[in-house]
């Protein structure tokens, strides 16, 4: 693509100084450049207002080397988080956030898949897993992740069911599923309790703990005696989210 002209360029906005979001878009940056994409960062303070990140997003929707936008959630409690994902170009759109490309992985004909969750069905594929008629339960139900993640299971043809923090019996549900992907935002809250033998579980969670160590949703030295596969954290989903990031904006450069 370079020999042609083109280098694949992506925007990364980030507002205020949450530490979790920095070491995300810091490993954004670092593997643009380890695979020779273009990329800007653009690190606003806490104070930006909305309509000033609305006017960044509206010039990199219109700047030719920049292929995708990507704005680092959360933001900071006086943005409406909708009104700027809303404000990116569909076709810019590499998170799959926007509307118009949400629809799109409704119907099975999409472009960009949200990075989490296609990220996780690669680790699947790789991993020689097949998912028809299996059952798989997903825990969590944002829009980030638990929702595509239901989708994309079910165009593999799985049988899927979304538990959430209203759900009743969620210990018996989880030990029914083949394949469990947990992305709740609690630390270690899926003990060996939860967990069929043989099943494979995917731990979506990223929870720091009082002594700074790195955990996820799943109670890992209890759960992983049991399964036929299971993802580490960290190591495991994180990876595969920013190597999704960059297949999507090589996607949108080549489409540009």
């Amino acid at each position: 693509m370079k020999e042609a002209g083109k280098t694949p360029g992506l925007a990364v906005i980030i507002v205020g100084d949450n530490p979790a979001s920095r070491v995300y878009v810091n490993n954004k940056k670092k593997t643009c450049a380890e695979i020779g994409m273009y990329s800007e960062e653009y690190a606003l303070p806490e104070e930006t207002t909305q309509d000033e990140l609305l006017e960044l997003v509206n010039t990199l929707n219109k700047k030719a080397d920049i292929h995708g936008i990507l704005v680092q959630l959360p933001l900071p409690g006086h943005i409406d988080e909708k009104t700027v994902l809303n404000a990116i170009l569909p076709e810019k759109d590499v998170d799959a956030f926007h509307p118009v490309n949400v629809g799109k992985i409704m119907i099975g004909d999409f472009d960009f898949l949200p990075c989490t969750p296609a990220g996780i069905m690669e680790l699947i594929a790789e991993s020689g897993i097949e998912l028809e008629g299996k059952n798989c339960v997903v825990v969590g139900r944002s829009n980030i992740v638990g929702k595509p993640m239901a989708m994309l299971l079910l165009h593999k043809n799985a049988t899927v069911t979304i538990c959430h923090s209203k759900t009743k019996n969620l210990k018996e549900i989880c030990k029914t599923a083949d394949v469990l992907v947990v992305a709740v935002g609690r630390a270690q809250m899926i003990n060996d309790e939860y967990v069929k033998d043989g099943a494979v579980v995917i731990d979506v969670g990223m929870n720091r703990l009082e002594d700074k160590k790195l955990v996820g949703d799943v109670d890992f030295d209890s759960v992983a005696p049991h399964t036929a596969a299971i993802t580490p954290v960290p190591g495991g989903v994180g990876p595969m989210t920013i190597v999704t990031l960059m297949k999507n904006t090589l996607t949108a450069a080549k489409k540009l």
